[in-house]
């Protein structure tokens, strides 16, 4: 049986999204391991770059996913509110 396009559109947004997740928390990571190094304005301006690439990457895969990978996406989506609310400080 052939899957249909928008179930294969829906798998590659999510994918994108989880894949934008991982390197928002891998930068977060480095910015935090950076807190005392003159790198630290360069690792946090990088991963609020990731951070907010992966917020809209969240955001347009939440518009056609399913309900186990909308619960998630809603994890990844609180995640990343944390982790810019922990930058900002």
């Amino acid at each position: 049986m052939k899957k249909f396009p928008y179930n294969k559109d829906k798998q590659q947004s999510f994918q994108a999204a989880q894949q934008g997740h991982k390197e928002a928390v891998d930068a977060y990571a480095q910015a935090n391991e950076a807190k005392n190094d003159a790198s630290y304005g360069h690792e946090v301006k990088q991963a609020i770059g990731e951070i907010n690439e992966a917020s809209q990457q969240i955001e347009n895969a939440l518009e056609n996913a399913s309900e186990t990978q909308r619960q998630r996406l809603t994890e990844y989506q609180q995640d990343i509110k944390d982790m810019e609310n922990d930058l900002n400080q």
